[in-house]
């Protein structure tokens, strides 16, 4: 019905990943630190090798120019912020004003001069002059008196708004290029085998991400091809020994997402098993790099299917890139590892931290998941990677181990736990941790190899994974930021993270708010649904097949009771179960009983106090909330709505309960504050409302007017859009269930002359309407006719709604906005957007 492909079949091992996608953190953390058992004398070691570290680097004359420009630019300072925003956007701006106005807005207000002369890094003062000589002839009002300023100011009174956007410019060119290696594979593995550089392996990773079109995953797929047969040309290739290609998947299909299963297995998987071909041809490595959680799964089932492939059994330069933040990445290693034994081959697992925090904490939250798929505490992560470390090393006859990190903690760790054997690498990011790892290389003691991970590309293909760089790496908690700090002692650099989590009251970090929680003390978020998980996906299945029938039609229920007339179809809900019953639709009698029943009702209803009406909406919410699924089904089935959209509109429902009891408890509350004031406001209802809703949101809307009607001390008559009345039926039975009598809130179903019979009724008080705006006047001259007085009339009608897109965005990302904006809802929404702007 709602699935029309087979989802395969899984493992154990495979559910255990399913199973812990949004698991408890304090859990899952303590049984990692169990398994992990490293005692006093283990952690003292790795902590002598981690300070031994951190000195040395320290002691060196000069600091890798990235990173020292992360930690003079962290994101906690304005100019951090600054430099971010400018870097995303100032290159790609085509024309001067843009440009200018963009510089004006970001520069002139933040203080450029106390970095003067604060870096020894010479390429981090050249950037801050930059900034500086722009910025001072940007600012209207002088800083403090200074003779430096003074003198900076009469040199750049000469210049010209030209001048300073090349300044700036030239600054964000001379930080971007430090993050990418070259602009194409040639120069880049050129590159490479120059003077320090030789001595690391390096993973060409070819810029572009998030294909949006066809034409997009085909350019990148000829980029990754030219990529690796550029490296065939090489002699005594080893996928080990030599350079190799890191590929992202989302580069290879414009829907690389789990609702696009067959899609992607039919388009993108022979994409992917050619580049793995040619990989072999040229015995390099061929490693998958990790991208957003929800794409997960599809990726572990795109992996297996290409460890399957017989012809690629016999080369061991297939990986996969691991991210120990997610609190599956345990379970995926102990899949991975299972999957290496049962097609009887090496696979190559590229651990690393995860570089998408911000925005899986946000979508969590915005999805009104249970939990969150990834740690909220660094330490967590942390203790994560680490055991899934020892995973990998208690199963190198199957995994070559490629740890990539720059945590001089994290890299003592694991030297302690390979105690001696060598059959693995370390990894970096090309630009940052040279210095660190030229250590590790070089020294007696150690000499492990290390891989640099390098982006090659054009500039403009730089900006997503530049900004995922300045946001991981610019937090002045990240180790990258702190090595270079004197002010933090070495000890607290290195700090052990079991012992630090140890010390902790709770694992999960409170300040940060589970997704129920973001709303609080006012109210609780609506529960949602991750659709990109396949236990939610089966359970919702199983839902839909077990309890719903294929026809169904709708009745009007007046006081309560079904009238009888002309049989349909209908919707009858009796434990559960879903049978078929005779009803009618409402005419203009049925109207005038309606109106009459909730006028009587109206004086006892006004007279119940706030706070019980209040409690009705809450357990109308807890209601909603426990027939999603029946709900979801409604309106997926009648409004032909996709099961994401219905899903947001029953939370949308649940939102507007939730918001509208807070509203009346606190109104309530101020009405009881001014009993002593002499002068005194009472709120009280109006009488009937008319409450005449759409059909394109027949579920949130509907469910928006009549609560905000009834809370208020209203009596309600709604009426639903002749399109969708079972999905209204059922609504107005939960309401019913949830406490608010049958007379006090009445369904009438019938098309527009039945609408227009109820707002013409003199016994209406007032009218809440969404929809057209023709409609909406024509409803403003019903009620305003010469035998009685306006009546209130709320209307929310169509209109245009534009979008501007100026030059500093990202088109690409900007792209699936417009989309999702103006076809999501088919399209048929008030804030659907009608006319795009784009400079």
């Amino acid at each position: 019905m709602i699935f029309s492909y087979q989802l395969p079949k899984r493992s154990k091992q495979r559910q255990a990943i399913l199973n812990h996608h949004l698991t408890n953190e304090d859990e899952l953390i303590q049984q990692l630190i169990q398994y992990l058992d490293l005692n006093n004398s283990a952690q003292k070691i790795i902590q002598n090798i981690a300070q031994d570290l951190v000195i040395k680097v320290r002691g060196l004359p000069h600091l890798a120019t990235l990173d020292a420009f992360l930690k003079e630019y962290d994101l906690s300072t304005e100019e951090g912020i600054t430099i971010m925003c400018i870097a995303e956007s100032i290159l790609r701006i085509p024309d001067a004003d843009t440009g200018n106005a963009l510089i004006q807005d970001k520069l002139s207000s933040a203080n450029w001069r106390k970095h003067v002369g604060h870096s020894s890094s010479l390429f981090v003062n050249a950037s801050t002059w930059a900034f500086l000589l722009s910025g001072k002839m940007l600012r209207v009002k002088h800083d403090e008196n200074s003779e430096l300023e003074d003198t900076l100011s009469k040199i750049i009174s000469q210049s010209s708004k030209p001048v300073i956007r090349q300044a700036v410019q030239q600054a964000i060119k001379l930080i971007s290029n430090h993050f990418i290696i070259s602009s194409n594979i040639q120069d880049s593995h050129k590159k490479s085998k120059e003077q320090s550089n030789a001595q690391f392996r390096y993973s060409f990773d070819m810029l572009g991400e998030a294909a949006i079109t066809s034409e997009d995953a085909d350019k990148y797929f000829e980029k990754y091809l030219d990529a690796i047969r550029h490296l065939k040309k090489l002699e005594n290739n080893d996928p080990v020994l030599g350079p190799g290609v890191s590929i992202k998947l989302s580069a290879l299909h414009p829907r690389f997402e789990y609702h696009k299963y067959e899609s992607v297995f039919n388009r993108l998987y022979p994409r992917l098993k050619s580049l793995a071909n040619e990989a072999m041809r040229a015995n390099i490595g061929l490693v998958i790099d990790a991208e957003e959680t929800d794409r997960l799964d599809i990726q572990l089932d795109l992996f297996k299917a290409l460890c399957q492939e017989p012809n690629l059994r016999a080369w061991n330069g297939l990986g996969i890139a691991v991210q120990a933040y997610q609190k599956r990445a345990f379970y995926v290693i102990d899949w991975l590892i299972g999957l290496a034994e049962s097609t009887k081959r090496r696979l190559m697992i590229r651990l690393v931290k995860g570089a998408y925090w911000d925005s899986e904490i946000k979508r969590a939250q915005l999805l009104g998941l249970e939990n969150f798929p990834v740690y909220t505490r660094k330490e967590s992560t942390d203790i994560s990677y680490l055991a899934c470390a020892k995973k990998i090393l208690a199963n190198t006859d199957v995994i070559f181990p490629m740890f990539a990190t720059h945590n001089a903690h994290t890299i003592s760790a694991i030297l302690h736990l390979v105690n001696d054997y060598r059959d693995f690498e370390f990894q970096r990011l090309f630009g940052m941790g040279e210095q660190l790892y030229s250590l590790i290389i070089s020294s007696e003691k150690f000499f492990y190899p290390c891989r640099v991970y390098a982006p090659c590309g054009e500039y403009k293909e730089l900006l997503p994974y530049l900004v995922r760089r300045l946001l991981e790496n610019g937090a002045n908690s990240s180790f990258v930021n702190q090595i270079l700090d004197l002010s933090i002692s070495t000890e607290e650099v290195v700090s052990d993270p079991v012992l630090s989590i140890k010390n902790l009251s709770t694992v999960s970090n409170p300040k940060i708010p589970l997704p129920k929680d973001i709303y609080k003390p006012n109210w609780l978020n609506s529960k949602g649904m991750d659709l990109t998980q396949e236990n939610t996906l089966l359970q919702l299945r199983e839902n839909f097949e077990k309890n719903f029938e294929p026809s169904w039609n709708a009745t009007s229920i007046i006081n309560g009771i079904a009238q009888q007339g002309e049989t349909n179809n209908v919707y009858s809900p009796s434990n559960h179960a879903h049978k078929i019953g005779k009803v009618t639709w409402a005419d203009k009698k049925d109207v005038n009983v309606a109106i009459q029943y909730a006028s009587r009702a109206f004086p006892s209803w006004s007279s119940v106090s706030a706070i019980e009406r209040t409690n009705y909406l809450i357990n109308f919410s807890k209601l909603l909330e426990l027939n999603t699924h029946e709900l979801i089904a409604l309106c997926v089935l009648e409004a032909g709505k996709t099961v994401v959209s219905a899903m947001a509109e029953v939370r949308e429902a649940i939102d507007f309960c939730n918001y509208y009891a807070y509203q009346s408890k606190k109104l309530f509350n101020a009405m009881h504050n001014q009993a002593v004031s002499i002068f005194k406001v009472q709120y009280i209802g109006c009488g009937v409302f008319a409450c005449i809703s759409p059909w394109n949101f027949p579920l949130a809307i509907f469910v928006g007017q009549i609560v905000a009607a009834l809370v208020t001390g209203n009596t309600v008559i709604a009426k639903p859009a002749e399109q969708t009345p079972l999905i209204a039926t059922r609504v107005i039975e939960l309401l019913h269930q949830a406490g608010i009598p049958n007379d006090v809130l009445q369904l009438i179903i019938g098309n527009g002359e039945i609408g227009e019979s109820i707002v013409s009724s003199h016994m209406i008080a007032g009218v809440v309407f969404t929809g057209s705006t023709y409609v909406a006047h024509e409803i403003r001259k019903a009620v305003c006719d010469e035998q009685r007085c306006c009546i209130p009339v709320v209307a929310e009608t169509g209109g245009i709604n534009a979008m501007i897109i100026d030059s500093s965005a990202l088109l690409e990302q900007a792209v699936v906005d417009v989309i999702q904006s103006a076809f999501d809802s088919a399209g048929q929404r008030c804030s659907a957007l009608r006319v795009l702007y784009v400079q």
